[in-house]
């Protein structure tokens, strides 16, 4: 009962984590973001001692900033990994018939093509041009790139999107941009 009470939890901590990042990464999650302007008016009026929590909301920011597309990788990664050991222990049950392990070695072998696929598109993405960072994920019948530049032009658009569609088919692609950090 506890393994199942803990993958319950690591499961809800997911659902949790992916809301968060859905929220951030959507066009409208931008009125939703806390942004930490660096303004302490809320330290003058509370008389509090909030050095504490303002280098944790300084160390959150610069998190947030620099590695949101690695915490989504691995979000991802996670959650493939756990599906992938269900699907491996319905390869391992000796009461499951011969058609659902055959489905489930066919989508562990999907899961691992899919895997790669973003592996491989990032980096492509990344080598041609002078991106911050690159994020593809691939969802149901949809691929999703995002990239930090200070802007792309309607070519890179159109490139990134063919460069996806090589490897993926034909599928829709969305391209977002996040504007990169002026250093």
């Amino acid at each position: 009962m506890l393994k199942k009470q803990t993958v319950w939890l690591l499961t809800m901590l997911s659902l949790m984590i992916v809301l968060s990042v859905y929220y951030i990464m959507s066009p409208s999650g931008d009125d939703l973001a806390f942004v930490n302007t660096g303004s302490s008016d809320s330290q003058e009026t509370s008389g509090k001692d909030t050095s504490e929590d303002e280098d944790i909301d300084v160390d959150m920011a610069n998190v947030g900033r620099d590695e949101l597309f690695t915490t989504i990788r691995m979000e991802m990664q996670d959650e493939r990994n756990m599906a992938i050991e269900r699907l491996e222990d319905i390869v391992a049950s000796s009461s499951a018939s011969v058609e659902e392990k055959d489905k489930a070695l066919k989508d562990i072998d999907r899961l691992e093509d899919i895997s790669a696929k973003e592996t491989i598109l990032e980096e492509m993405i990344l080598s041609n041009n002078e991106y911050k960072d690159v994020l593809v994920r691939s969802e149901d019948d949809k691929v999703q790139v995002h990239v930090i530049a200070p802007e792309l032009s309607p070519t890179e658009v159109v490139n990134i999107m063919q460069v996806v569609r090589d490897e993926f088919g034909d599928i829709p692609v969305i391209v977002d941009v996040q504007p990169a950090d002026e250093e």
